[in-house]
């Protein structure tokens, strides 16, 4: 599987609970932080429900 690289560009501020607990899931808590993950079918859905927070890319 591939590696994605996960990057908070936005605000938590004013979010759905739902969004904030994917968000601390994914191991992301400050604006600009990143974390590198296997992408699975769990991870491609959690990306689904905040994609407008984040930045992803493949390495």
């Amino acid at each position: 599987m591939a590696t994605v690289r996960i990057k908070l560009t936005k605000s938590l501020i004013g979010r759905l609970p739902k969004q904030r607990k994917t968000v601390a899931a994914l191991g992301l808590k400050k604006i600009g932080q990143s974390v590198e993950k296997e992408m699975t079918p769990s991870l491609n859905g959690m990306i689904e429900v905040i994609k407008h927070m984040v930045q992803v890319e493949e390495i």
